[in-house]
């Protein structure tokens, strides 16, 4: 039965300002929000547990049905209320600011409308810091309550009166038609003074807010037929990057669960290089090529492609001001959403080997090569050193591209990106005229695919298998016509296809693979995976087959939630699954409308 403490996942949407963000169910409650930065410890996470999370809710306080909605073409949230005794909405948003006082500030404003009739509304403000494990005062001081922990004090302005409850502050207002009630929470300290918000600030920030996406929106070179969810997810994507360092994160949230009640909850608030293709891709494709510059130069300054002579493997993922510390920590105070422990913050698959991140890493750098900025001789230098380290160790196993914990196998995936790796150098060298062991190359990526044609293939499923001399199917492998390793219609890609279509999707719905054929080393089920779902119709479009792929396709924009996000996974019953929104299921939707739009002509 499901806990009524709990918003369901897919019920929220997400502001933010280029820092941090904020989740906001559909009944107007803040459930996550970290400041001042993706990774910093939550301020409120009742998300992860109802009671010693902490929100800040606010609503009509009437019997209401709600409504959330984006204003088009932006990331500002509406909420609103219908009642008998009138119409009211909350307006979220996050301003996005370039005075260095005011950046720091993080400031998240509600503002309260009343559009027809009077509505009462109530607000609660519990902060609860440090993931819950650190206490705070509160104290009124004119408009303004201030809370302080050890390490974070915020401060809380508002238009309408406010009383302290315990750690809490409340607040209790009618609104008439036309009327408007503000409040701005803001992170304050030695170098952000507190300031007030009034009616009209609030007023013009929102004008400014709505303006700055807008604007942002419309370098987009998407024409297709599928602009609204494209667009819904490259304002997502913008939404998940840090922009001081042009980082994106995989998702702004930790440990929601893959399956209510199981174990696999992890913190994705951190950058994956496995993501680095897709995000170049997407960013280029649909004309952001400052955002791509900048993810670019993250992945040089902090990931090791700038000239460092490459001698032990990359890791899988980096902080987004490119730290490579990562600590996983059970918060055992919490008890996870709706009851799904343990809760985890860091993330222990840092020290996994994962092979495919080479391809993945050099496959972005050829991309930008080539449709954004030449690389630097330093940085051909740093590709050309990762490329001979893939030479030395890409005959090994690891633990693949779903980091299971079950044990290094000989993943087929892994292999392909090891592939991949060699083949984009070598095009950008002969292309550029780079310097280059080409020989030595050329014999081992045609030693990887002599390897992966005859012990990649499964004869008795009739498809290319999950891991070397294997039987157990994986949807990972509907990368190899991706990735142009093999044609989308060779005899062996097409059965392929058909396997994966009969032991994999369900209703145009993918699983990555069957946990009982393929032990992960976690327990529970898992639900189908939207990134490989999106994959699907990649491979069906290049396979020529656009009326599946169409079908597909447009089965998949019906699973997302209300606002056009997606989480990881969708669960048997066909919720929202994961952390949320998933830059990898948004950037896979990108890359799918563009190449079936293009493809349908």
């Amino acid at each position: 039965m499901a806990d009524s403490r709990y918003s369901p996942v897919a019920e929220h949407g997400l502001i933010g300002d280029l820092r941090t963000t904020a989740l906001v169910d559909s009944v107007g409650t803040i459930d996550w929000y970290c400041c001042p930065r993706f990774d910093a410890p939550s301020v409120f996470a009742s998300i992860l547990d109802a009671d010693r999370g902490g929100s800040f809710e606010l609503a009509a306080d009437v019997r209401a049905r709600t409504k959330q909605f984006y204003l088009p073409d932006s990331n500002v949230l509406i909420t609103r209320f219908f009642s008998d005794e009138g119409l009211g909405e909350v307006q979220d948003f996050m301003p996005i600011l370039d005075e260095p006082l005011e950046v720091n500030r993080h400031r998240l404003i509600r503002r309260v409308v009343c559009v027809r009739g009077s509505l009462p509304f109530r607000a609660r403000v519990a902060p609860r810091f440090n993931y819950g494990r650190d206490a705070h005062t509160v104290r009124l001081e004119h408009d303004q309550a201030i809370f302080e922990s050890p390490s974070l004090t915020l401060a809380l302005t508002a238009s309408v009166p406010m009383e302290c409850d315990g750690p809490d502050v409340w607040s209790a207002f009618k609104l008439h038609e036309g009327e408007c009630a503000v409040f701005a929470l803001d992170r304050i300290g030695a170098d952000v003074p507190p300031r007030t918000c009034p009616l009209m600030e609030a007023e013009q920030l929102l004008a400014a807010t709505v303006s700055y996406w807008r604007h942002w929106l419309s370098a987009s070179r998407y024409r297709g037929r599928w602009r609204e969810m494209v667009h819904r997810s490259a304002l997502t994507l913008k939404l998940l990057t840090y922009a001081p360092t042009g980082a994106i994160v995989a998702a702004p949230t930790a440990s929601l669960p893959e399956q209510i009640g199981g174990e696999r909850n992890w913190d994705y608030r951190y950058v994956w290089i496995r993501d680095a293709a897709f995000c170049v891709y997407a960013l280029l494709r649909l004309g952001f090529t400052a955002e791509a510059a900048a993810f670019m130069n993250f992945l040089f300054d902090h990931v090791g492609a700038c000239g460092n002579v490459a001698s032990e493997s990359l890791q899988i993922m980096y902080g987004i001001d490119g730290r490579s510390d990562l600590p996983e920590v059970e918060l055992e105070h919490l008890e996870g959403h709706r009851g799904s422990s343990p809760v985890r913050i860091g993330n222990g698959a840092v020290g996994q080997l994962q092979l495919d991140i080479y391809g993945d890493l050099i496959d972005s750098v050829y991309l930008y090569d080539k449709w954004g900025q030449p690389i630097s001789s330093d940085q051909w230098q740093g590709v050309a050193a990762l490329v001979d380290w893939v030479c030395d160790h890409w005959d090994q196993p690891d633990e693949g591209i779903w980091e299971t914990r079950g044990g290094r196998k000989y993943f087929l995936h892994s292999r392909l990106m090891c592939w991949v790796a060699i083949e984009r150098a070598m095009r950008m060298a002969n292309h550029r005229g780079l310097p280059a062991d080409i020989p030595r190359w050329r014999k081992v990526r045609d030693g990887i695919y002599r390897q992966i044609m005859t012990r990649g293939w499964s004869p008795g499923r009739r498809a290319f298998a999950q891991a070397l001399d294997g039987d157990v199917l994986d949807a990972a492998v509907l990368m190899m016509p991706l990735v142009k390793f093999i044609s989308p219609t060779d005899p062996k890609w097409l059965l392929t296809l058909d396997a994966l279509g009969e032991d994999l999707v369900s209703d145009s719905l993918v699983y990555r693979y069957d946990p009982e054929a393929s032990p992960d080393g976690l327990r529970g089920e898992e639900g189908t995976f939207s990134i490989c779902s999106f994959w699907y119709v990649e491979a069906l479009t290049r396979a020529g087959r656009l009326d599946e792929a169409r079908l597909a396709f447009e089965k998949m924009l019906t699973y997302a939630n209300h606002l056009g996000l997606y989480a990881e996974e969708i669960g048997h019953d066909g919720e929202q699954k994961g952390n949320f929104p998933l830059a990898f299921t948004h950037l896979s939707l990108i890359s799918a409308a563009f190449n079936l739009d293009r493809a349908l002509g």
